[in-house]
């Protein structure tokens, strides 16, 4: 059982309780839940005892925090580390505030400026085509972070700091620099850069088409410890042919005829994590 909140304690209930969903607060937190509001403000919504702890993890503040009394009575240990003063709201408050159905009793708003940006060269990139599923995107930066991608590229697509991809990455949109081009073209400039450095730029393809100049291998025969650039595409059209053309290199996942193709998300998982098996061995 969760102990009661000791009022008399300025840190333990440092603000007057919001109980009216009609509160301005709530007005500006609910407009993060849309890119407008973002960009207007300049802040991303995040919700949940787990991405508090990663803010925390990562020694990045929350410009605002909303809570329960509820949830602050069982989290005193996260809410006390805290630089900022937690308010604290009603349940009907925070169900208004919240993009999820039933969330745990904790949201919060984070600089947009305070995520890492993409900054010089990196050795391993993951380029994403017209990504349109906020939980695929969410699910692959969390499998890029695991696999040691350094940057990830993406062109247009779902938006990255959506409240659905934020809560699927599961922390690991705080950690990863991203840029996030609007037009096609902007991932084509990156990637004609990077080729021209010497990275290799690693397609994944179900087989050759008929305009392929070299059959694909599959992934395991690739030197993943190389520079790399790996490209994904959108999940019902695939790789856009221009950046296909790009590709120095062509690789393919073996599977079983019972299915047509792989899921972007699921697909990437083997790839990523191929490069830390050939640099790190299979311990």
């Amino acid at each position: 059982m969760c102990a009661a909140i000791n009022s008399s304690d300025p840190r333990r209930l440092p603000l007057e309780p919001i109980t009216s969903r009609r509160n301005p607060l709530v007005g500006r937190f609910r407009a993060l839940h849309q890119a407008k509001g973002r960009r207007e403000q300049g802040l991303l919504l995040l919700e949940g005892t787990h991405l508090l702890q990663e803010l925390l993890k990562r020694q990045l503040a929350p410009a605002q925090l909303l809570a329960t009394p509820a949830w602050m009575a069982c989290h005193g240990d996260l809410w006390e580390r805290l630089p900022v003063a937690v308010q604290p709201v009603g349940e009907e408050v925070l169900a208004a505030v919240a993009s999820t159905e039933n969330p745990d009793g904790v949201v919060m708003s984070l600089p947009a400026a305070a995520l890492p940006q993409v900054q010089g060269p990196a050795d391993f990139v993951l380029a994403l085509d017209q990504l349109q599923d906020p939980g695929n995107l969410g699910t692959l930066l969390r499998t890029a972070l695991a696999a040691g991608v350094q940057q990830v590229w993406q062109g247009g697509g779902a938006d990255p700091h959506q409240p659905k991809v934020m809560r699927s990455a599961a922390g690991a949109a705080l950690a990863l620099p991203l840029a996030r081009e609007l037009e096609r073209n902007g991932l084509i400039a990156r990637l004609e850069q990077a080729r021209a450095a010497g990275h290799q730029l690693v397609a994944t393809l179900v087989a050759s088409g008929p305009s392929s100049p070299f059959e694909p291998v599959p992934y395991w025969q690739l030197d993943w410890t190389r520079p790399t650039v790996l490209l994904l595409g959108n999940e019902g059209a695939g790789l856009h042919p221009e950046l296909a053309a790009l590709a120095t290199h062509r690789v393919t996942i073996p599977h079983s005829a019972a299915v047509e193709s792989l899921n972007v998300a699921v697909s990437a998982g083997p790839l990523l994590l191929e490069r830390w098996r050939q640099h790190h061995g299979p311990g």
